[in-house]
């Protein structure tokens, strides 16, 4: 738990099975259940007062083919981040949807954010769906310059993105759609506990949920 909860960028199954002296397979194992642990408890507290939201693609380095919105074998995915104008972002959701569609947007937008809260998105027309959700949307068009081409409202969501896209070059180089929610349930994990060091291994909770995952899990792979 402490290896893959302190490490910034993440750590492979190789790595660490290299550090706990067991195989890559028993590695990837408990890598994978932790993981879920993970998920499962980011889906617990929605985001609220200010929320930027994003759309990119994920997966890794892939050689050759188009970069940004539309590449092959990436896979879509919306980035929503708690925060302040002129403070830190609080709190991160990361979640990987089927297309950028309005009604997909709208769906995730009323999982994910309280009623009540102040949405920024850039002017991608599947955004609308934040309004649909009965969240206050503040659409701002950018142009087509990559994640608004730096403009201020999206400073913090520009960085996060950045060092999501790094964690997954550095760690994995690329990483396989079946395995793509729960890499990023484990940045989001280490990003919202960052201020917390010992909320990160919250071992009795951690190692409970952990036993009791094992047939949702088997269930997923099947």
């Amino acid at each position: 738990m402490y290896l893959i909860t302190q490490t910034k960028q993440g750590i492979s199954s190789i790595e660490l099975g290299r550090r706990l002296g067991t195989t890559q397979t028993t590695a990837w194992k408990i890598k994978t259940k932790l993981a879920e642990v993970m998920r499962l408890d980011n889906d617990r507290t929605p985001l609220e007062g200010r929320v930027e939201m994003d759309d990119a693609y994920l997966g890794g380095k892939r050689s050759g083919g188009k970069t940004g919105r539309g590449s092959p074998r990436k896979r879509p995915t919306v980035v929503a981040l708690q925060s302040s104008d002129g403070k830190a972002p609080a709190r991160l959701k990361v979640r990987r949807i089927a297309r950028f569609k309005r009604k997909r947007v709208k769906s995730l937008a009323k999982r994910i954010i309280v009623q009540g809260a102040f949405v920024v998105t850039d002017g991608l027309a599947c955004f609308r769906g934040v309004a649909d959700a009965g969240r206050e949307h503040h659409p701002i068009v950018t142009g087509a310059s990559h994640h608004g081409g730096g403009h201020p409202s999206f400073r913090w969501m520009n960085t996060v993105l950045a060092n999501i896209k790094t964690a997954i070059i550095a760690t994995y180089e690329a990483v396989r759609k079946k395995h793509l929610v729960r890499t990023l349930a484990e940045f989001e994990w280490r990003f919202n506990n960052r201020e917390n060091l010992s909320a990160m291994i919250p071992v009795p909770r951690m190692r409970r949920n952990a036993l009791k995952t094992g047939a949702l899990l088997a269930a997923q792979d099947r």
